[in-house]
Formats: structure tokens, sequence, C-alpha cells
């Protein structure tokens, strides 16, 4: 049994040490390099076209591909009639713009012209900007739940279960910030459904450790 403890204190260890390597990882990439943003929310250039006629995305992606080769595109349909494309990237040089005119005009028989096209500079999104409209509500659910912790597992001690709760929840959240800004995984979409996720799953994991802990609690004093 003691030798059972003493395996499951080095593994709590050493899960400990690689959690921490990846949160201060997170933190150096962060500072120096910066979290990897989406398109959506990043600084980036936007031109739309006036097809006349309703179109295939696939055939405007395949123009911008040969345009632009490799580089990440949005491409959108605009307008109440979908008649305009709208074509959004990193950047978009003379050269491209008029490419893309070129083979567009050629693809639809439209007649636009590089002279009466802009190309617009959309400003990135801040961060911060983007859980804004989460930060409420994820604020009153986890209130709540701490307050059924606080309940729920109160021989456990009501101090001791919330601070592991609090805890847990942060270096879970803490972990997968970190591993993304490692990765290069872009922030956007994608991220909102991944915290929560992860939040979810750390509540479950944390809920039943005290529900076991609360088991071996009501044994001991039944057994007095």
């Amino acid at each position: 049994m003691e030798e059972n403890k003493q395996k499951m204190t080095k593994k709590s260890k050493i899960i400990i040490a690689v959690i921490a390597l990846i949160i201060i990882a997170g933190i150096i990439v962060t500072v120096t390099v910066g979290l990897n943003f989406d398109l959506r929310y990043q600084e980036s250039k936007k031109i739309e076209l006036y097809l006349e006629s309703d179109f295939n995305i696939s055939d405007i992606k395949q123009i911008t591909d040969e345009v632009m080769p490799g580089e990440n595109v949005i491409i959108q349909k605009v307008e109440v009639y979908e008649d305009t494309v709208s074509i959004t990237a990193k950047d978009i040089t003379d050269e491209q713009k008029q490419s893309l005119i070129d083979k567009v005009n050629e693809k639809y028989g439209t007649e636009l012209s590089a002279d009466s096209t802009e190309v617009k500079t959309i400003p990135n999104t801040r961060g911060r900007d983007i859980i804004k409209p989460y930060i409420l509500p994820f604020v009153i659910a986890t209130l709540i739940i701490l307050v059924y912790m606080a309940v729920r597992y109160r021989k456990l001690g009501v101090i001791k279960t919330l601070l592991k709760t609090v805890v847990v929840s942060v270096v879970a959240q803490a972990t997968l910030l970190s591993v993304m800004a490692i990765t290069r995984i872009p922030i956007g979409f994608i991220t909102i459904p991944l915290v929560i996720t992860v939040y979810l799953l750390t509540l479950i994991g944390i809920t039943s450790y005290f529900e076991k802990q609360l088991t071996n609690k009501n044994k001991e004093e039944a057994g007095k």
C-alpha cells in the first residue's frame, strides 16, 4: 500500500512538472512571438468584386490559388443577391489585385477595373474583444458551480474544496492556451469551444475526485 502511494506521488510530481514546463514555454512563446490569431482576427486586406451574377466559391478559390498560391484566403458571398465576392488575405498587392480582376473578368465576362476597385485594410481584433461576450456568462456559471461545490463537499472543507477547484481549473486553461501558443493553433472560432470543453472535462474530473474523497470520508465516519 505504501509502495503504491509512493508511485502515485512520483507520478503526480512528474505530471505537475510537465504541466509547469508547458505553461512556462507557453508564456515565453506568447511574450516573444505572440499568439497565432486566425486570419479573421488579424490585420488583413479585403477586396470586393461585383460579379453581376451568382457564382461558386470553388471557382473563386481556384483563382485565388493561382494568384496567391499557399496563402490563407477567406472567400465569402456578400450582398442580398450574393452576386459580390469578398476576398480577404493577409496582404493583397497591386499586382495581385490586378491579376484577380483580370481572371475574374475572363471567368465571368465582367468589366471590372483596378482603378475603381478598392483594397480595404481590416484592423486586427484584440484578444480581449474576442472573449468579452463570454466573460459574464462564464463568471456567473463559475460562481454557481463554486457554490454547489462548497455545499456538496462541505465535509471535505469549504476553503480547501474551493481552492482546489479554482486552481485546477485555472491550470487546465493555462495549459490549453500554452499548448495553442506552442503548436501555433490559430486563436479563432475554435478557441471558445475548446476552452468550454476543457473547462467541462476539468469540472468532471474534479467532481469525480471529490466524490471519492467524500465517499471515503463517509465510510470513515460510519466506521467510528
